[in-house]
């Protein structure tokens, strides 16, 4: 007996790797009456793998108003439909979000069911802060990237982007343009056989001799903060100028909390004041 209730169900679908789809996935699949898949062709070598036999609609960026009404009257009817997109969670750079707007609207359900991540999958890989930015695919034209980049570069967090492995090269360039002094992880074939991770400094990196194949998960490290630099010299007038105020621990506290250094260097040059003094 189906004891799932109606509604849409946005169901992630694995990201190369078959094993990684979830049981709670192939149970909402097997229970649907309607399958909405962006690629038919390649949601079926997913299904048949599986073994489940549905109705499928292909529901894509060109096709999804076209297919709006009608999709909302099955649902209405209270049937169970499942949205999967070719590779991942729907609506996430993908087809989706006009139809989820459209069943609030309706005030249909709407199920999430979560699963494997490209964006989560490779930030847990890349050592970097774990605070970060999603951004999606970028813009084509240089003009566009510019005017993106150039407000993204004032950002303090990792940020993670979708690119075309064709125009890899096209990004890097800009990349190194606006995010010189940062890391960069460049991920392809995520969960896949030929699964490859490139791990780099921007102002070190070189472009590629040919382009990449498929869709690339790139993640930039958060901005680096450079820290102003006081040299020795001037953290001694600073002691020698507290020393004739203050006590020892004093000046220690004061001007590490103030220059932001280690208190056992501070000590250190402290007792050498002291030291010459009574020399």
């Amino acid at each position: 007996m189906n004891t799932f209730k109606p509604g849409l169900y946005i169901v992630s679908t694995p990201i190369g790797n078959l094993d990684d789809i979830t049981l709670r996935s192939l149970d909402v699949l097997k229970n649907s009456d309607i399958i909405l898949c962006e690629d038919t062709r390649r949601s079926l070598k997913l299904l048949n793998h599986f073994k489940i036999n549905k109705k499928l609609i292909s529901y894509h960026k060109f096709n999804e108003k076209k297919e709006l009404n009608k999709i909302i009257e099955h649902l209405n009817k209270g049937k169970i439909l499942s949205l999967i997109s070719d590779a991942g969670t729907p609506a996430i750079s993908d087809p989706g979000r006009m139809l989820i707007n459209e069943c609030i609207k309706n005030k249909i359900k709407i199920h999430p069911i979560p699963g494997a991540s490209s964006i989560t999958a490779t930030i847990s890989v890349s050592g970097f802060e774990d605070k970060f930015l999603f951004y999606g695919f970028l813009p084509k034209t240089e003009k566009e990237l510019d005017k993106v980049l150039k407000e993204l570069k004032n950002y303090d967090f990792s940020i993670i982007f979708f690119l075309s492995g064709v125009k890899i090269n096209f990004y890097l360039k800009s990349f190194k343009k606006y995010f010189i002094e940062r890391k960069i992880l460049i991920a392809r074939e995520i969960t896949k056989i030929h699964e490859t991770f490139y791990r780099e400094n921007l102002k070190n990196i070189e472009l590629f001799q040919s382009p990449l194949k498929g869709e690339l998960t790139v993640v930039i490290s958060k901005k680096k903060i450079k820290k102003q630099l006081v040299d020795n010299f001037d953290i001694r007038n600073q002691a020698k100028k507290y020393l004739k105020k203050y006590t020892l621990k004093d000046v220690v506290e004061l001007i590490s909390k103030k220059e932001k250094i280690a208190k056992n260097k501070i000590y250190s040059i402290c007792l050498d004041i002291k030291n010459e003094k009574n020399s």
